[in-house]
Protein backbone atom coordinates (compact mmCIF):
# COMPACT_ATOMS: atom_id res chain seq x y z
CA UNK A 1 0.00 0.00 0.00
CA UNK A 2 1.27 3.31 -0.77
CA UNK A 3 2.39 5.14 2.31
CA UNK A 4 0.06 8.37 2.68
CA UNK A 5 1.71 8.81 6.43
CA UNK A 6 3.56 12.05 5.94
CA UNK A 7 0.22 14.04 5.10
CA UNK A 8 -2.04 13.06 8.12
CA UNK A 9 -2.96 16.40 8.93
CA UNK A 10 -4.17 17.40 5.81
CA UNK A 11 -5.77 14.18 5.57
CA UNK A 12 -7.56 14.34 8.42
CA UNK A 13 -9.06 18.00 7.93
CA UNK A 14 -10.19 16.84 5.11
CA UNK A 15 -11.94 13.72 5.92
CA UNK A 16 -13.56 16.06 8.57
CA UNK A 17 -14.88 18.43 6.25
CA UNK A 18 -16.34 15.29 4.12
CA UNK A 19 -20.18 15.18 5.12
CA UNK A 20 -21.28 12.20 3.56
CA UNK A 21 -18.28 10.34 5.23
CA UNK A 22 -19.16 11.82 8.56
CA UNK A 23 -22.59 10.71 8.31
CA UNK A 24 -21.54 6.92 7.58
CA UNK A 25 -19.14 7.37 10.59
CA UNK A 26 -21.77 8.07 12.60
CA UNK A 27 -24.03 5.66 11.47
CA UNK A 28 -21.57 3.03 12.83
CA UNK A 29 -20.23 4.89 15.85
CA UNK A 30 -22.39 2.95 18.68
CA UNK A 31 -22.66 -0.49 16.61
CA UNK A 32 -19.25 -2.23 17.47
CA UNK A 33 -19.20 -0.62 21.15
CA UNK A 34 -22.78 -1.33 21.69
CA UNK A 35 -22.73 -5.03 20.99
CA UNK A 36 -19.18 -5.36 22.68
CA UNK A 37 -20.46 -4.61 25.72
CA UNK A 38 -23.69 -6.86 25.39
CA UNK A 39 -21.13 -9.76 24.38
CA UNK A 40 -19.07 -9.22 27.10
CA UNK A 41 -21.70 -9.35 29.67
CA UNK A 42 -21.73 -13.08 29.02
CA UNK A 43 -18.66 -13.90 30.16
CA UNK A 44 -18.41 -13.79 33.74
CA UNK A 45 -14.64 -13.97 33.41
CA UNK A 46 -13.96 -11.41 31.24
CA UNK A 47 -11.67 -9.65 33.29
CA UNK A 48 -9.87 -12.77 34.24
CA UNK A 49 -10.03 -14.25 30.40
CA UNK A 50 -7.94 -10.76 29.54
CA UNK A 51 -5.39 -11.69 32.40
CA UNK A 52 -5.05 -15.38 30.70
CA UNK A 53 -4.71 -13.78 27.18
CA UNK A 54 -2.38 -11.32 28.09
CA UNK A 55 -0.47 -14.42 29.60
CA UNK A 56 -0.72 -16.60 26.72
CA UNK A 57 0.30 -13.66 24.16
CA UNK A 58 3.26 -12.44 26.26
CA UNK A 59 4.42 -15.76 26.44
CA UNK A 60 4.72 -16.10 23.21
CA UNK A 61 6.73 -13.16 22.33
CA UNK A 62 8.94 -13.93 24.91
CA UNK A 63 10.02 -17.24 23.53
CA UNK A 64 8.62 -15.84 19.92
CA UNK A 65 12.03 -17.90 17.89
CA UNK A 66 11.16 -20.96 19.90
CA UNK A 67 7.53 -21.44 19.27
CA UNK A 68 7.92 -20.30 15.77
CA UNK A 69 10.45 -23.54 15.40
CA UNK A 70 8.12 -25.64 16.93
CA UNK A 71 4.84 -24.51 14.36
CA UNK A 72 7.32 -24.99 11.33
CA UNK A 73 8.52 -28.32 12.29
CA UNK A 74 5.00 -29.65 13.08
CA UNK A 75 3.59 -27.47 9.73
CA UNK A 76 6.49 -29.15 7.55
CA UNK A 77 5.17 -32.78 9.21
CA UNK A 78 2.15 -32.63 7.76
CA UNK A 79 2.95 -31.17 4.28
CA UNK A 80 2.83 -27.82 4.57
CA UNK A 81 5.81 -26.09 3.17
CA UNK A 82 6.63 -22.77 5.46
CA UNK A 83 8.63 -19.86 3.76
CA UNK A 84 9.71 -16.89 5.72
CA UNK A 85 10.00 -13.49 4.25
CA UNK A 86 11.74 -10.61 5.92
CA UNK A 87 10.62 -7.43 3.80
CA UNK A 88 7.33 -7.03 1.71
CA UNK A 89 9.15 -7.79 -1.17
CA UNK A 90 9.91 -10.96 -0.25
CA UNK A 91 5.99 -11.83 0.36
CA UNK A 92 5.40 -11.04 -3.21
CA UNK A 93 8.27 -13.23 -4.63
CA UNK A 94 7.68 -15.99 -2.63
CA UNK A 95 3.45 -16.01 -3.86
CA UNK A 96 4.54 -15.49 -7.75
CA UNK A 97 7.19 -18.08 -7.20
CA UNK A 98 4.59 -20.39 -6.03
CA UNK A 99 2.15 -19.50 -8.68
CA UNK A 100 4.65 -20.10 -11.66
CA UNK A 101 6.00 -23.24 -9.88
CA UNK A 102 2.03 -24.87 -10.26
CA UNK A 103 1.33 -23.08 -13.44
CA UNK A 104 -1.58 -21.08 -11.71
CA UNK A 105 -3.51 -18.01 -13.58
CA UNK A 106 -6.26 -17.03 -10.69
CA UNK A 107 -5.73 -16.19 -7.30
CA UNK A 108 -9.42 -15.90 -5.23
CA UNK A 109 -8.17 -14.06 -2.09
CA UNK A 110 -9.87 -13.64 1.61
CA UNK A 111 -8.96 -10.48 3.60
CA UNK A 112 -5.45 -10.76 4.61
CA UNK A 113 -3.80 -7.48 6.08
CA UNK A 114 -0.22 -8.16 5.81
CA UNK A 115 -1.16 -8.73 2.13
CA UNK A 116 -1.66 -5.11 2.41
CA UNK A 117 1.67 -4.08 3.51
CA UNK A 118 3.29 -5.71 0.29
CA UNK A 119 0.40 -4.27 -1.96
CA UNK A 120 -0.03 -7.76 -3.07
CA UNK A 121 -2.62 -8.29 -5.70
CA UNK A 122 -1.11 -5.12 -7.36
CA UNK A 123 2.40 -7.56 -7.43
CA UNK A 124 -0.21 -10.54 -8.71
CA UNK A 125 -1.72 -8.34 -11.81
CA UNK A 126 1.31 -7.16 -12.67
CA UNK A 127 2.86 -10.64 -13.22
CA UNK A 128 -0.21 -11.19 -15.65
CA UNK A 129 -2.41 -13.59 -13.01
CA UNK A 130 -5.93 -12.14 -11.90
CA UNK A 131 -6.58 -11.85 -8.52
CA UNK A 132 -9.97 -11.49 -6.41
CA UNK A 133 -10.81 -10.44 -3.31
CA UNK A 134 -13.71 -12.75 -1.87
CA UNK A 135 -14.32 -10.61 1.74
CA UNK A 136 -17.10 -8.27 0.71
CA UNK A 137 -15.51 -5.24 2.31
CA UNK A 138 -12.25 -6.14 0.45
CA UNK A 139 -14.54 -6.89 -2.95
CA UNK A 140 -15.85 -3.52 -2.74
CA UNK A 141 -12.82 -1.57 -2.54
CA UNK A 142 -10.92 -3.62 -4.87
CA UNK A 143 -13.47 -2.93 -7.48
CA UNK A 144 -13.80 0.78 -6.61
CA UNK A 145 -10.18 1.20 -8.14
CA UNK A 146 -8.86 -0.49 -5.34
CA UNK A 147 -9.71 2.11 -2.43
CA UNK A 148 -7.85 1.66 0.67
CA UNK A 149 -9.56 -0.23 3.79
CA UNK A 150 -10.43 2.03 6.54
CA UNK A 151 -10.57 -0.71 9.14
CA UNK A 152 -8.82 -3.38 9.87
CA UNK A 153 -12.13 -5.85 10.27
CA UNK A 154 -14.45 -4.15 8.25
CA UNK A 155 -12.43 -2.87 5.41
CA UNK A 156 -15.66 -0.35 3.65
CA UNK A 157 -17.16 0.75 6.95
CA UNK A 158 -16.70 4.01 5.46
CA UNK A 159 -18.81 3.15 2.53
CA UNK A 160 -22.58 3.25 2.50
CA UNK A 161 -25.17 1.11 0.90
CA UNK A 162 -25.91 3.91 -1.57
CA UNK A 163 -22.59 4.40 -2.33
CA UNK A 164 -22.29 0.82 -2.54
CA UNK A 165 -25.40 -0.14 -4.24
CA UNK A 166 -24.02 2.55 -7.05
CA UNK A 167 -20.48 0.90 -7.26
CA UNK A 168 -22.43 -2.86 -8.38
CA UNK A 169 -24.29 -1.25 -10.90
CA UNK A 170 -21.60 0.32 -12.87
CA UNK A 171 -19.48 -2.22 -12.54
CA UNK A 172 -21.69 -5.48 -12.15
CA UNK A 173 -23.84 -3.61 -15.00
CA UNK A 174 -27.19 -4.33 -13.06
CA UNK A 175 -30.08 -2.08 -11.97
CA UNK A 176 -29.05 -0.45 -8.39
CA UNK A 177 -30.38 -2.43 -5.58
CA UNK A 178 -31.64 -0.38 -2.20
CA UNK A 179 -31.53 -3.61 0.23
CA UNK A 180 -28.75 -5.03 1.95
CA UNK A 181 -29.92 -8.30 0.99
CA UNK A 182 -29.90 -7.96 -2.12
CA UNK A 183 -27.04 -6.58 -2.76
CA UNK A 184 -24.94 -9.55 -0.91
CA UNK A 185 -26.71 -11.54 -2.83
CA UNK A 186 -25.41 -9.89 -6.05
CA UNK A 187 -21.65 -10.32 -4.75
CA UNK A 188 -22.20 -13.78 -3.73
CA UNK A 189 -23.37 -14.52 -7.51
CA UNK A 190 -20.45 -12.88 -9.00
CA UNK A 191 -18.50 -13.88 -6.66
CA UNK A 192 -19.30 -17.81 -7.32
CA UNK A 193 -17.62 -18.04 -10.63
CA UNK A 194 -14.35 -16.93 -9.05
CA UNK A 195 -13.97 -19.41 -6.10
CA UNK A 196 -15.14 -22.56 -8.77
CA UNK A 197 -12.05 -21.40 -11.27
CA UNK A 198 -10.02 -20.06 -8.89
CA UNK A 199 -6.69 -22.13 -8.48
CA UNK A 200 -4.93 -20.07 -6.04
CA UNK A 201 -6.44 -19.25 -2.38
CA UNK A 202 -4.66 -16.77 -0.41
CA UNK A 203 -5.74 -15.99 3.29
CA UNK A 204 -4.34 -14.36 6.23
CA UNK A 205 -3.69 -16.13 9.81
CA UNK A 206 -6.14 -15.31 12.59
CA UNK A 207 -3.55 -17.52 14.95
CA UNK A 208 -0.91 -20.35 14.06
CA UNK A 209 -0.89 -23.13 16.38
CA UNK A 210 2.69 -24.67 16.87
CA UNK A 211 1.46 -27.53 18.44
CA UNK A 212 -0.14 -29.02 15.51
CA UNK A 213 1.31 -27.12 12.97
CA UNK A 214 -2.52 -25.72 11.87
CA UNK A 215 -3.58 -22.18 10.19
CA UNK A 216 -6.26 -20.93 12.47
CA UNK A 217 -9.17 -18.58 10.32
CA UNK A 218 -12.32 -16.86 11.49
CA UNK A 219 -14.90 -15.21 9.39
CA UNK A 220 -18.48 -14.35 9.24
CA UNK A 221 -18.64 -14.90 5.36
CA UNK A 222 -17.13 -18.21 4.12
CA UNK A 223 -15.11 -17.13 1.87
CA UNK A 224 -12.13 -18.12 3.23
CA UNK A 225 -13.37 -21.68 4.07
CA UNK A 226 -13.97 -21.46 0.08
CA UNK A 227 -10.63 -19.73 -0.72
CA UNK A 228 -9.02 -23.12 1.09
CA UNK A 229 -10.92 -26.17 0.36
CA UNK A 230 -11.35 -25.67 -3.78
CA UNK A 231 -8.24 -24.12 -5.26
CA UNK A 232 -5.60 -26.64 -5.61
CA UNK A 233 -3.14 -24.27 -3.92
CA UNK A 234 -3.29 -22.49 -0.46
CA UNK A 235 -1.02 -19.70 1.04
CA UNK A 236 -2.04 -18.44 3.97
CA UNK A 237 0.05 -15.50 5.06
CA UNK A 238 0.68 -13.78 8.38
CA UNK A 239 2.40 -12.03 10.72
CA UNK A 240 5.81 -13.81 13.07
CA UNK A 241 3.85 -12.70 15.98
CA UNK A 242 0.51 -14.99 15.39
CA UNK A 243 1.67 -17.83 16.67
CA UNK A 244 -0.10 -19.56 19.78
CA UNK A 245 1.20 -22.38 21.32
CA UNK A 246 -1.72 -24.77 21.31
CA UNK A 247 -5.78 -24.75 20.65
CA UNK A 248 -6.83 -24.84 24.13
CA UNK A 249 -5.27 -21.36 24.35
CA UNK A 250 -6.29 -19.74 20.93
CA UNK A 251 -9.83 -21.25 22.12
CA UNK A 252 -9.27 -18.44 24.96
CA UNK A 253 -8.28 -15.98 22.50
CA UNK A 254 -10.95 -16.98 20.22
CA UNK A 255 -13.44 -15.92 22.82
CA UNK A 256 -12.10 -12.38 23.42
CA UNK A 257 -11.57 -12.00 19.80
CA UNK A 258 -14.92 -12.14 18.32
CA UNK A 259 -16.65 -10.50 21.61
CA UNK A 260 -14.44 -7.76 21.17
CA UNK A 261 -14.39 -7.09 17.09
CA UNK A 262 -18.19 -7.44 16.18
CA UNK A 263 -19.76 -8.40 19.60
CA UNK A 264 -20.47 -12.16 18.73
CA UNK A 265 -19.75 -14.90 21.31
CA UNK A 266 -18.48 -16.65 18.16
CA UNK A 267 -18.09 -16.30 14.59
CA UNK A 268 -20.34 -17.63 11.82
CA UNK A 269 -16.91 -19.62 10.47
CA UNK A 270 -14.06 -21.31 12.35
CA UNK A 271 -11.42 -23.24 9.84
CA UNK A 272 -8.30 -25.04 12.07
CA UNK A 273 -6.26 -26.32 8.69
CA UNK A 274 -4.07 -28.49 9.48
CA UNK A 275 -1.46 -29.92 6.39
CA UNK A 276 -2.59 -30.58 2.82
CA UNK A 277 -5.64 -33.00 1.41
CA UNK A 278 -4.85 -36.53 2.69
CA UNK A 279 -5.42 -39.57 1.12
CA UNK A 280 -9.39 -40.08 0.54
CA UNK A 281 -9.93 -36.21 1.64
CA UNK A 282 -12.87 -34.46 -1.28
CA UNK A 283 -11.75 -30.94 -0.19
CA UNK A 284 -8.99 -29.54 0.87
CA UNK A 285 -5.81 -27.37 -0.94
CA UNK A 286 -3.08 -30.45 -2.74
CA UNK A 287 0.06 -27.87 -1.62
CA UNK A 288 0.11 -25.65 1.48
CA UNK A 289 2.59 -22.88 1.97
CA UNK A 290 2.85 -20.63 5.01
CA UNK A 291 4.87 -17.88 4.60
CA UNK A 292 5.95 -15.67 8.09
CA UNK A 293 6.45 -12.25 7.75
CA UNK A 294 8.79 -10.26 9.57
CA UNK A 295 8.74 -6.58 7.84
CA UNK A 296 9.62 -4.61 11.32
CA UNK A 297 8.33 -7.18 13.81
CA UNK A 298 11.58 -8.01 14.89
CA UNK A 299 12.26 -4.44 15.75
CA UNK A 300 9.37 -3.85 17.53
CA UNK A 301 10.31 -7.35 19.59
CA UNK A 302 13.07 -5.85 20.58
CA UNK A 303 11.84 -2.20 21.16
CA UNK A 304 10.12 -0.02 23.97
CA UNK A 305 6.82 -1.00 22.34
CA UNK A 306 7.14 -4.82 22.03
CA UNK A 307 3.84 -4.78 23.80
CA UNK A 308 1.90 -3.95 20.60
CA UNK A 309 2.76 -6.96 19.05
CA UNK A 310 0.14 -8.89 21.79
CA UNK A 311 -2.01 -7.70 19.13
CA UNK A 312 -5.00 -9.83 18.23
CA UNK A 313 -6.43 -7.30 15.36
CA UNK A 314 -9.94 -7.19 16.87
CA UNK A 315 -10.11 -3.32 16.18
CA UNK A 316 -11.55 -2.55 19.29
CA UNK A 317 -9.48 0.56 20.29
CA UNK A 318 -10.24 1.80 16.86
CA UNK A 319 -13.82 1.41 17.68
CA UNK A 320 -13.68 3.26 20.58
CA UNK A 321 -11.55 5.96 20.03
CA UNK A 322 -12.57 9.71 19.85
CA UNK A 323 -9.96 10.56 17.18
CA UNK A 324 -10.35 7.21 14.79
CA UNK A 325 -14.50 7.87 15.24
CA UNK A 326 -14.29 11.18 13.94
CA UNK A 327 -11.80 11.06 11.15
CA UNK A 328 -12.04 7.55 9.86
CA UNK A 329 -9.37 4.81 9.06
CA UNK A 330 -7.68 6.29 5.52
CA UNK A 331 -6.68 9.99 7.54
CA UNK A 332 -3.72 7.25 8.85
CA UNK A 333 -2.08 6.64 5.18
CA UNK A 334 -1.38 3.28 5.56
CA UNK A 335 -2.60 -0.44 6.25
CA UNK A 336 -3.64 -0.09 9.90
CA UNK A 337 -5.44 2.79 11.72
CA UNK A 338 -6.66 3.55 14.99
CA UNK A 339 -4.59 3.54 18.20
CA UNK A 340 -2.78 0.00 17.47
CA UNK A 341 -1.75 1.72 13.93
CA UNK A 342 -0.25 5.00 15.41
CA UNK A 343 1.87 2.84 17.48
CA UNK A 344 2.76 0.28 14.74
CA UNK A 345 3.22 2.23 11.98
CA UNK A 346 5.95 4.52 12.76
CA UNK A 347 8.01 0.93 13.40
CA UNK A 348 7.13 -0.31 10.55
CA UNK A 349 7.69 2.05 7.74
CA UNK A 350 10.17 4.64 10.08
CA UNK A 351 9.15 7.53 12.52
CA UNK A 352 10.12 10.22 9.97
CA UNK A 353 7.63 9.56 7.78
CA UNK A 354 4.54 8.69 10.22
CA UNK A 355 6.07 11.32 12.84
CA UNK A 356 2.22 12.48 13.38
CA UNK A 357 0.16 9.31 14.25
CA UNK A 358 1.81 8.92 17.81
CA UNK A 359 0.11 12.31 18.43
CA UNK A 360 -3.07 11.72 16.90
CA UNK A 361 -4.46 10.78 20.18
CA UNK A 362 -5.70 12.48 22.68
CA UNK A 363 -4.36 9.51 25.75
CA UNK A 364 -8.04 8.96 27.08
CA UNK A 365 -7.20 5.37 27.79
CA UNK A 366 -10.61 4.29 25.97
CA UNK A 367 -8.20 2.08 24.01
CA UNK A 368 -6.64 -0.02 26.98
CA UNK A 369 -9.59 -0.62 28.46
CA UNK A 370 -11.05 -2.25 25.82
CA UNK A 371 -7.73 -4.19 24.63
CA UNK A 372 -8.40 -7.46 25.24
CA UNK A 373 -4.84 -8.54 25.52
CA UNK A 374 -4.31 -5.33 27.88
CA UNK A 375 -2.30 -3.73 25.65
CA UNK A 376 -1.10 -0.40 26.97
CA UNK A 377 -1.67 1.67 24.31
CA UNK A 378 -1.55 5.38 25.48
CA UNK A 379 1.87 4.39 27.39
CA UNK A 380 3.28 3.24 24.02
CA UNK A 381 1.84 6.44 22.49
CA UNK A 382 3.41 8.47 24.95
CA UNK A 383 7.15 6.48 23.96
CA UNK A 384 7.06 7.16 20.79
CA UNK A 385 6.52 10.65 21.27
CA UNK A 386 9.64 11.23 23.63
CA UNK A 387 11.67 9.14 21.13
CA UNK A 388 10.61 11.95 18.42
CA UNK A 389 11.66 14.66 20.92
CA UNK A 390 15.19 13.17 21.14
CA UNK A 391 15.67 12.31 17.77
CA UNK A 392 14.46 16.57 16.64
CA UNK A 393 11.60 14.84 14.74
CA UNK A 394 8.47 17.39 16.07
CA UNK A 395 7.94 20.46 14.48
CA UNK A 396 10.96 23.35 15.66
CA UNK A 397 8.12 25.83 16.83
CA UNK A 398 6.51 22.89 18.89
CA UNK A 399 10.13 22.12 20.00
CA UNK A 400 11.00 25.79 21.12
CA UNK A 401 7.35 26.09 22.35
CA UNK A 402 8.35 22.95 24.90
CA UNK A 403 11.46 24.21 25.84
CA UNK A 404 10.04 27.58 26.66
CA UNK A 405 7.65 26.19 28.99
CA UNK A 406 10.05 24.07 30.58
CA UNK A 407 12.16 27.18 31.26
CA UNK A 408 9.73 29.24 32.68
CA UNK A 409 7.88 26.45 34.59
CA UNK A 410 11.48 26.35 36.27
CA UNK A 411 11.35 29.32 38.27
CA UNK A 412 8.04 29.31 40.29
CA UNK A 413 7.88 33.49 40.09
CA UNK A 414 8.31 34.01 37.13
CA UNK A 415 5.44 31.76 36.24
CA UNK A 416 2.93 32.39 38.82
CA UNK A 417 3.54 36.52 37.15
CA UNK A 418 2.90 34.77 33.40
CA UNK A 419 0.08 32.71 33.87
CA UNK A 420 -1.66 35.92 35.92
CA UNK A 421 -0.74 37.94 33.10
CA UNK A 422 -1.83 35.52 30.52
CA UNK A 423 -5.35 34.33 31.74
CA UNK A 424 -6.10 38.34 31.81
CA UNK A 425 -5.26 38.81 28.13
CA UNK A 426 -7.46 35.90 27.07
CA UNK A 427 -10.36 36.93 29.52
CA UNK A 428 -9.48 40.02 27.27
CA UNK A 429 -9.73 38.33 24.44
CA UNK A 430 -13.24 36.23 24.78
CA UNK A 431 -15.02 39.05 25.03
CA UNK A 432 -18.95 39.69 25.56
CA UNK A 433 -19.18 35.61 24.31
CA UNK A 434 -16.64 34.47 27.03
CA UNK A 435 -15.10 32.40 23.85
CA UNK A 436 -11.69 32.75 21.74
CA UNK A 437 -12.05 32.57 18.02
CA UNK A 438 -8.82 32.89 17.02
CA UNK A 439 -5.45 32.72 18.55
CA UNK A 440 -2.13 32.77 16.86
CA UNK A 441 -0.21 29.91 19.27
CA UNK A 442 -3.69 27.89 19.28
CA UNK A 443 -4.12 27.80 15.48
CA UNK A 444 -4.39 23.94 15.90
CA UNK A 445 -7.54 24.13 18.16
CA UNK A 446 -8.83 27.87 16.55
CA UNK A 447 -8.97 26.93 13.81
CA UNK A 448 -11.88 24.21 13.93
CA UNK A 449 -13.42 25.66 16.90
CA UNK A 450 -13.43 28.31 19.46
CA UNK A 451 -11.67 28.23 22.86
CA UNK A 452 -13.45 28.80 26.09
CA UNK A 453 -11.82 31.44 27.54
CA UNK A 454 -10.72 31.12 31.09
CA UNK A 455 -12.28 33.20 34.12
CA UNK A 456 -9.59 35.94 34.42
CA UNK A 457 -7.85 34.40 37.51
CA UNK A 458 -5.52 31.19 37.68
CA UNK A 459 -6.45 28.84 40.40
CA UNK A 460 -3.66 29.99 42.60
CA UNK A 461 -5.67 33.13 42.70
CA UNK A 462 -9.25 31.64 43.20
CA UNK A 463 -7.79 29.29 45.76
CA UNK A 464 -6.39 31.43 48.00
CA UNK A 465 -9.78 33.77 47.52
CA UNK A 466 -11.46 30.92 48.62
CA UNK A 467 -9.48 30.44 51.68
CA UNK A 468 -8.99 34.04 52.87
CA UNK A 469 -12.91 33.79 52.39
CA UNK A 470 -12.79 30.97 54.53
CA UNK A 471 -11.08 32.28 57.46
CA UNK A 472 -13.37 35.33 57.39
CA UNK A 473 -16.59 33.64 58.42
Amino acid sequence: MQIATMYFKDRAQLKLQDELLQYNLNKSKGKFVGKRAEAIRELDDFEATRDAAKSIRQRVLDNLDTWLEIFEENARARGTTVLWAETPDEVNRHVLDIAARHGLKKAIKSKSMVSEESALDHAIEAAGMKVVETDLGEYILQINDYEPPSHIIAPALHKSKEEVSALFAKVHGTAPKTGIQELCAEARAVLREHYLTGDLGITGANFLIAETGSVFLVTNEGNATLCTTLPKVHVAITGIEKVVPTLEEASTLLRLLTRSATGQSITNYVDILTGIKGAGEFHGAEHMYVILVDSGRSKVLASEVKEALRCIRCGACMNHCPVYQNIGGHSYGWVYPGPIGSVITPMFIGQEVAADLPNASTLCGSCASVCPVRIPLPELLRKHRETQVRLDLRPVGERLGLRLWTWLASRPALYAWATRLGVRVMKWLGGYEGRIHSLPLASGWTNGRDLPAPAGKTFRELYAARRRAGRQT
